[in-house]
């Protein structure tokens, strides 16, 4: 075996590594005998395209400086006096002001200078709009766009494909054009999905990236500190403004032991959302270290990382290992592993550091996992799914097996999942559920194709669907099954919110590994375990799935494919960058309003919410998509998800001047045409999930002023401050029975707002009765001043003056 591959007591890939290996270098010969021009799989070719386009993606400001690095953790350490986590490092050594910052985990702001930012095209659209309403002519810092949220799932990839270029055209160009005018890199449609572009291109151990998608942190499968934002928060970074961070917890997973048989990465991290449930890392940055490291490939190190989106960590991060050189030379990337071993000293944890939290978790012993449904953290053993199920009434029946999405599509998910499609299709079986591939990149498709792979899982009864995010996040023209039927869904995505995948809230959505999800697919049932049980072969033979071989890395190298990449222009100030006045999809802003120096006073309670309320709920995905860049269309689907306390009904809430039922969007647009502000009430956890700003720009806009819940989720709470809302909180948790949906409420002392001071909320009930409740916040100074200027955007401008 390849030292790529992880070992297994018998190989079922389609083509063995020492034969691919072989292949490679008989082709390469060929074509020194013959002189022929290379074909694009070809060695030669691959290699000297894979040099070409990467060269073109790196911009002569993203040279790599540890030196800097380096200096800014001397300094910190001699201030603290104690061994540093690799996270405090990379986080630490970017400061601002090293030598006169405050430094206490878990409490003060750091001021922060990422090195670059990356944006996906649905949130970019609002991002380049703030970007552009600053008046600054280009970015300070390394920044590009990445187009994988507007391609819908139907029919198959290349069909899809075109189809979303002619139906986002307009969103299309004006993303090229605003990223040539002010020096932003532009990732065509089908280049793939942004996650894996950054770590196949940009992310390297020890730099700091800032991304508006709440999945970024999947670069620290590189060592990176890579953490999702809001779209404000990235025109801060590339106006050359530092970016702050409550100075993040740090939560130890040391891992023991060695991966083996049908327990994969995935599983690491489903293990861990079971412990620490969904709002268990908020505030803390998830640092995985010991011995069992080294047994996880580069990518399966980012998978975990990605999904540890799903238990509200800031971040989560690998320190640097022979896997992550490897996957950098093997992706172009050699000179950089190169300078990452002189400093392997900055990008691995101190010997002695402390840790807020420590999970143990022996990968030996380590079962292959399954959550859900509606929930990622509601954690099972594959071998009791079945049961468990059963005990509570969710269909067994697996409808449909979804692969890939920017959690689970490396070369060594794809090769696993086919390992297990040629043992079946050996014994002439297909899947019973329908079967969907989402490979995650152009070089990944572009490699699989090569390699075969994508062949074995299309034979095996799967589509091939485009580069792009598609079903994981509800792009997905699904037609199998009827708005509100029952049916189970498997699915190696990393979130399976209520109707988050194909607008169905019967739908039972379950996330677990792309090997898993290939077996359930060919069974048809959640009460198979692979691990144990059999298959019947269409001639009556009983055989077991022997557990899924694949490589780490391609032997032949990776295929880069069509070159999707468009680089800035070097003055790009003579570009002009055109918003349709009439257009349904994109729509220049207008500052919000300052605050008027009083109280707010007789904030009518638009809805009161309850239980989970998650960015989806808020602001849905799939196909709101499409008004992303259009501040009022998209807030048409304002809380649309949201369970209404007052008759545990979604989308139907009292319009209290009127005394009738409508919309949420609707009564909120009445509210703000008479001129009456408003305010929501919550539940824990509040805005957990995606990074959409939108879903904080939409009550703005309609006339909201404060969100009052029991928990934040870090992004969202950030993002209610950058626009001008107030994200409070209940001192007393039990203060949110004490709020009626026709309450009224006024937030005072805000004429003495200041970090750290609670405020009042004097609720008044409509039968003449009152009562005082505190209300905490987490602004620090300079976030009082978005409050007071209106918005942080508002604030920059007052800056400039």
């Amino acid at each position: 075996m390849s030292s790529y591959t992880r070992a297994s007591s018998s190989s079922v890939t389609s083509l063995s590594v020492n034969k691919m290996a072989t292949y490679c270098l008989t082709v390469a010969r060929l074509q020194l005998v013959l002189g022929q021009g290379a074909r694009r799989f070809h060695v030669a070719a691959s290699l000297n395209a894979k040099a070409k386009v990467a060269m073109s993606r790196f911009e002569p400001n993203s040279s790599i400086n540890y030196d800097k690095l380096r200096s800014n953790i001397d300094i910190v350490r001699k201030r603290l006096n104690r061994p540093l986590t690799l996270s405090e490092k990379i986080v630490y050594g970017h400061l601002d002001n090293p030598a006169g910052q405050e430094i206490v985990r878990g409490r003060t702001y750091l001021r922060l200078r990422p090195d670059r930012v990356a944006m996906q095209d649905a949130t970019a659209q609002m991002a380049m709009l703030q970007f552009i309403s600053s008046g600054l002519p280009k970015v300070a810092v390394p920044s590009t766009i990445h187009c994988d949220h507007l391609i819908e799932a139907q029919t198959g990839g290349a069909q899809d494909l075109q189809r979303a270029k002619e139906i986002n055209q307009e969103v299309y160009n004006f993303l090229a054009s605003a990223g040539a005018k002010y020096g932003v890199g532009f990732w065509k449609p089908g280049s793939g999905i942004i996650h894996q572009i950054i770590l196949e291109n940009y992310a390297y151990p020890g730099v700091m990236l800032i991304g508006t998608d709440s999945h970024t942190p999947n670069g620290g499968g590189l060592g990176c500190i890579c953490i999702g934002v809001g779209g404000a928060d990235a025109v801060d970074v590339m106006a050359g403004i530092p970016w702050e961070l409550k100075c993040p917890n740090v939560i130890g997973v040391k891992l023991t032991g060695t991966l083996s048989g049908w327990t994969s990465p995935k599983d690491v991290i489903l293990k861990v959302a079971g412990i620490l449930t969904v709002k268990g890392g908020t505030g803390a940055i998830v640092e995985y270290h010991g011995p069992g490291v080294d047994s996880i490939s580069c990518t399966g190190m980012a998978t975990i990382c990605n999904m540890g989106a799903e238990i509200g960590a800031t971040t989560s991060v690998f320190p640097y290992n022979h896997r992550m050189r490897t996957y950098l030379e093997k992706t172009g990337r050699g000179e950089i592993a190169a300078q990452a071993n002189e400093n392997q000293d900055l990008l691995v944890p101190d010997s002695g550091c402390h840790y807020d939290q420590i999970i143990e978790i022996n990968l030996s012993e380590l079962k292959p996992h399954i959550n859900g449904p509606f929930t990622p953290d509601l954690a099972h053993p594959v071998s009791d799914i079945g049961s468990v199920a059963e005990k509570n009434g969710w269909p067994l029946d697996v409808k449909v097996g979804l692969i890939g999405s920017c959690t689970n599509s490396s070369y060594e998910d794809m090769g696993r999942a086919a390992s297990l499609a040629k043992q079946a299709l050996d014994k002439g079986l297909k899947c019973k559920a329908q079967f969907t591939v989402t490979p995650g990149s152009e070089q990944i498709r572009a490699t699989i194709e090569r390699d075969g792979y994508a062949k074995l899982l299309r034979d095996v009864g799967g589509v091939v669907l485009a580069n792009a995010c598609g079903p994981c996040i509800g792009q997905w023209d699904r037609r199998d099954v009827k708005k509100g039927e029952k049916n189970t869904i498997v699915t190696s995505f990393n979130r399976n919110f209520t109707a988050r995948n194909d607008a169905n809230p019967a739908t039972h959505a379950f996330v677990t590994s792309p090997e898993i999800v290939t077996a359930l697919a060919i069974a048809g049932t959640l009460k198979f375990n692979p691990e144990t049980d059999f298959l019947t072969a269409p001639n009556g033979e009983k055989f077991k799935l022997v557990p899924p071989t694949g490589d780490e890395l391609p032997a032949c190298d990776f295929d880069p494919g069509q070159d999707t990449y468009q680089h800035p222009p070097a003055d790009g100030s003579g570009l002009r960058v055109d918003v349709n006045p009439q257009s349904n999809r994109l729509q220049l802003l207008e500052p919000f309003d300052r605050w008027n120096g009083n109280d707010l006073e007789d904030l009518q309670v638009l809805i009161k919410v309850k239980g989970k309320c998650t960015t989806d709920h808020i602001s849905a995905a799939g196909p709101w998509l499409k008004f992303r860049g259009h501040l009022d269309n998209i807030s048409n689907n304002l809380l649309i998800g949201a369970v209404n306390t007052e008759n545990d009904a979604v989308n139907k809430i009292r319009n209290h001047l009127t005394g009738e039922f409508g919309g949420v969007p609707d009564v909120a647009r009445y509210y703000k045409k008479h001129n009456v502000s408003w305010v929501v009430g919550g539940d824990e956890n509040y805005g957990e999930g995606s990074s959409r700003e939108h879903a904080a720009l939409e009550p703005r806009h309609l006339g909201g002023r404060a969100i009052i819940v029991k928990s934040f989720a870090r992004i969202h709470e950030t993002n209610l401050k950058k626009q001008g809302l107030l994200p409070l909180t209940f001192s007393n948790p039990a203060d949110y029975d004490k709020i009626r949906p026709d309450d009224k409420i006024s937030i005072v002392g805000l004429k003495s707002f200041a970090p750290g001071k609670p405020l009042k909320a004097v609720i008044k009930h409509s039968d003449g009765s009152s009562e005082t409740i505190e209300l905490n916040h987490t602004f620090n100074e300079t976030q009082s001043e978005w409050f007071q200027a209106g918005s942080a955007l508002n604030r920059m401008k007052e800056l400039q003056k």
